[in-house]
């Protein structure tokens, strides 16, 4: 069998894990990572050698590891903003880029994104893992046969108690940057990847607009003055940020998408989901499915008894059941994703998540902030695909797409 050769580069916390899992399948070689950071790269080196018994090349500089590799894909996991930076220098090397999820700073890195892509023919594959969880490929499942009627309406975010992020600095983290300077939806891809396939975004349907409201940033603040000392740097730290940003994104086929951000006040982990059409709605918070005519009336039902009852649960998760795969990196989602990268867009060169999805998802993000600076004004989303959406091509069906 030949190997997928992969570099990894960014190998913190997110970037080591991945190294991690490459590089326990029997297709994958990982032949080099990338840190700025030397302790975080020999690391991950010494993890891989651990799994592998090969130690793979070490670059600190990723321009100089592109030029000297031979690589089938690298996986990026740095910085926010380097993303797309580093994903673009990798397809302008001939090799395609899986780049993890995160705020990206500015729609033209976006246009530019897809101006790359068409130019080198490289993909770039956003790796939302969420889009590969139990409970959404369901969620797609029921909702591609018909059972919640004409979808009208979703929800979803990022609900996730991260004010340990004060902490930062000293964790070599880039997170805190972006709340002190910035003010918007800067992580929609987890609630947004899911609803966007759902709601056949690109492929027919397209968002159109959005207009975003920040309420006052008090919670990180309030959490530094009482877990932190008086000496930190956090406590005369300005944050820009507002604790809750609601985002409503109107699509061109009339339904409505409602996207929050809330990750600096106390509460419990959430995407805050919810679909809604014109013979019922699904709930996350309550993991609850209501369907007229069938749930008792007024009543939720259990999704998850919900899609057993009715073998609605999602054809790749019953093969992921049925071979016993241990449940790798929340739940099993991160172990997909990253299997879809490989066999559906490096082997076959049509990653079930295409960079023009990448970048519309990524551009929610500054787009949301021009919207608040604007004094919560609507925004135009570019269309990505230059007109593309109105007739997509056919998509091969394969146990990793998303249609």
């Amino acid at each position: 069998m030949k190997k997928i050769k992969l570099a990894v580069i960014g190998t913190a916390g997110r970037g080591t894990f991945h190294a991690c899992m490459l590089s326990e399948m029997d297709d994958v070689e990982i032949t080099a990572v990338c840190d700025v950071y030397e302790d975080r790269v020999n690391n991950a080196a010494d993890r891989i050698e651990q799994i592998t018994g090969k130690r793979p090349n070490i670059y600190s500089d990723y321009n100089a590891l592109l030029k000297s590799e031979k690589l089938d894909g690298v996986i990026i996991a740095t910085s926010w903003q380097t993303h797309i930076p580093i994903a673009t220098a990798a397809m302008k090397n001939g090799v395609p880029a899986g780049i993890e999820v995160g705020g990206v700073a500015s729609v033209d890195d976006c246009k530019y994104l897809v101006k790359t892509y068409e130019e080198t023919g490289k993909f770039c594959m956003i790796l939302q893992n969420c889009n590969y969880g139990r409970e959404e490929m369901a969620l797609l499942n029921v909702t591609k046969k018909g059972v919640f009627g004409e979808i009208i309406h979703a929800q979803c975010g990022y609900e996730h108690d991260l004010r340990g992020i004060a902490r930062s600095k000293e964790n070599r983290h880039y997170r805190l940057d972006h709340y002190i300077h910035r003010n918007g939806e800067l992580y929609p891809n987890h609630g947004l990847g899911p609803m966007m396939k759902i709601l056949n975004i690109n492929r027919g349907n397209r968002m159109v607009s959005l207009v975003s409201v920040s309420s006052k940033a008090r919670g990180l603040k309030e959490w530094a003055k009482n877990n932190l000392p008086p000496e930190h740097h956090m406590q005369k730290t300005t944050i820009n940020q507002g604790d809750i940003v609601n985002t409503i994104i109107k699509c061109s086929g009339g339904e409505t998408i409602l996207l929050t951000h809330d990750t600096t006040l106390p509460r419990p982990y959430s995407r805050a989901g919810r679909v809604q059409g014109t013979k019922g709605l699904w709930y996350e918070d309550n993991k609850s499915i209501y369907i007229e005519g069938e749930s008792p009336d007024h009543e939720w039902e259990d999704f998850y008894e919900y899609i057993k009852k009715n073998d609605y649960e999602h054809p790749l998760w019953k093969e992921y059941f049925e071979l016993g795969l241990k449940e790798q990196g929340h739940g099993g989602m991160d172990y997909l994703v990253l299997r879809a990268f490989i066999e559906d867009g490096i082997i076959k060169n049509r990653p079930p998540i295409d960079t023009y999805e990448s970048a519309l998802l990524s551009a929610v993000a500054p787009l949301s902030e021009q919207s608040i600076a604007l004094g919560s004004q609507p925004v135009e989303i570019p269309d990505f695909t230059h007109g593309k959406w109105l007739t997509p091509e056919p998509v091969e069906e394969t146990k990793y797409s998303l249609n």
